[in-house]
């Protein structure tokens, strides 16, 4: 664990090196740098990190969704902390970042998925005063060609 204060950055494509210097478990995989620079420079993205000592030990990232007939909401897709710096406020100050920038693109709304047995993410949203949706029923499937 670090003395050194944790930083919490918003990046743009500009900064797609960043993600260069990533403590192995902090994604779930090896971050593809033509991938990390295209979700960068698609501005419906925000990739939020915190940074100690210039290593990516946590994250959150979001799009923003657009409807013709609702306001615009932002989509928190993933947030996560390395291990070794859980429990240090690191993953609510994400999530304060990243809720700041989707206010500042008009969004209206930000909301997240977890698993059901994810007691930490779970906890973690019910103290940002967040609301469990009881009727959401989450659909996925692998093949874009249905």
């Amino acid at each position: 664990m670090s003395q050194n204060p944790i930083t919490i950055r918003n990046l743009g494509p500009e900064d797609a090196h960043i993600l260069d210097r990533v403590r192995p478990g902090t994604f779930d995989n090896e971050v593809d740098p033509a991938r990390a620079w295209a979700f960068l420079a698609t501005r419906v993205n925000e990739l939020v990190v915190a940074l100690d000592r210039g290593e990516v030990i946590g994250f959150a990232s979001g799009t923003v969704i657009m409807h013709p007939d609702k306001p615009t909401q932002f989509f928190v897709n993933e947030v996560s902390i390395h291990p070794d710096f859980r429990r240090q406020g690191i993953a609510k100050r994400l999530l304060t970042r990243i809720s700041e920038l989707a206010s500042d693109r008009g969004c209206e709304e930000v909301w997240v998925a977890t698993e059901a047995d994810n007691a930490a993410a779970r906890n973690l949203y019910a103290k940002l005063s967040s609301k469990v949706l009881p009727d959401v029923v989450v659909y996925s499937w692998s093949d874009p060609h249905l």
